[in-house]
């Protein structure tokens, strides 16, 4: 079998979360890692005994045998290494959020048409089992007309301290963004938002945002950085979709493996990516393994849109606006 050889820029938690992805896939070889801090490039090398470990990505992308390449460093050092993959002539994969910039997402577009390759964003939700089943059922008519979706997204407080140096919009709403444009198949027209910044922050620690698309879905997403971390609950989401023939619904509380011991409550999430005996599942291995395989044959991916992630930061954008006016913003 031939094996496709990939290269990972950012080796941060997410970036080492990658490598182990891929690493489960056997047609799958990291080639190459980089990353600016030496003590995550050791971590590569020594712990993981990647073959080629560097601090620029022009050392990574100058790898012929490379073919796709994934950017994982923090969203707001997207745009330079995915413009200069693509010019090296290699597919990317764009961790979300793709950018916090409209600009930069359109010209991270531009540069994959202009190098014949493609670039994927990091919207793993849509290789998700329970995500995609709901996307299933619409497409299969089950639900009829669709009418609404509430779409929330909730996570430990302690996380906020790291997670606050982005607008809450573009760390978790900006999931919910792009299934609320994925499930309505359509797009946004309108958005009002609303935000409490209870500790002064620029991110707020909770966030509401209604969403009008443009064949008349209407669109209610919640996100917040609330939950205690007592409460032995780190992921705590829910999606609702409500159409003219049935309802859909699913809370991730009920399905992550609950453990009720001496010390509390803890409860581990099994979706997403998890190590469980020598073994990785979850849905951020799902979605490499699809994309490895569009990389090795060419072909280019469908199961995700990079159009669709141009639009979600233009709603992220607009929210921001919205929540910061008071009032209602309008999408061209």
């Amino acid at each position: 079998m031939e094996r496709l050889q990939v290269g990972i820029i950012g080796f941060g938690s997410w970036g080492e979360c990658h490598l182990e992805a891929y690493r489960a896939l056997p047609f799958v070889e990291v080639a190459a890692v980089c990353d600016a801090d030496p003590v995550r490039r050791r971590i590569a090398s020594e712990q993981y005994g990647v073959p080629l470990v560097v601090e620029r990505p022009e050392e990574l992308l100058a790898q012929k045998g490379i073919r796709l390449v994934s950017i994982v460093t923090f969203e707001r050092n997207h745009l330079q290494p995915t413009l200069l993959a693509l010019q090296a002539g290699k597919h990317v994969l764009v961790e979300k959020p793709v950018t916090t910039d409209v600009e930069e997402a359109k010209r991270m577009l531009s540069a994959a048409a202009e190098a014949g390759r493609w670039i994927a964003p990091g919207h793993l939700l849509r290789f998700e089992p329970k995500y995609a089943e709901v996307r299933r059922l619409i497409e299969g008519g089950q639900l009829g007309e669709i009418a609404s979706l509430y779409l929330k997204r909730s996570r430990q407080s302690s996380l906020y301290a790291t997670y606050k140096r982005t607008h809450t919009v573009y760390e978790l709403t900006v999931h919910d963004i792009d299934q609320a444009i994925w499930y309505a198949g359509s797009r946004v027209k309108q958005v009002y938002a609303s935000g409490r910044f209870l500790s002064g922050a620029e991110a707020p620690e909770l966030l509401w945002a209604q969403l009008l698309f443009d064949n008349g879905v209407v669109a209610m997403l919640h996100s917040n950085w609330l939950t205690p971390d007592a409460a032995g609950l780190a992921i705590h989401d829910y999606t609702e979709v409500v159409g003219a023939k049935g309802i859909v619904q699913f809370d991730t509380h009920a399905a992550g493996v609950q453990l009720l011991g001496a010390a509390g409550r803890t409860t581990t999430d099994l979706s997403v990516h998890h190590r469980q005996g020598g073994r990785v599942i979850g849905a951020l291995k799902e979605q490499l393994s699809y994309l490895s395989q569009c990389a090795l044959r060419d072909q280019w991916p469908d199961e995700v849109s990079f159009e669709d992630a141009l639009h979600g930061i233009e709603v992220a954008q607009a929210i921001v606006q919205s929540a910061a006016r008071g009032e209602v913003v309008g999408l061209a």
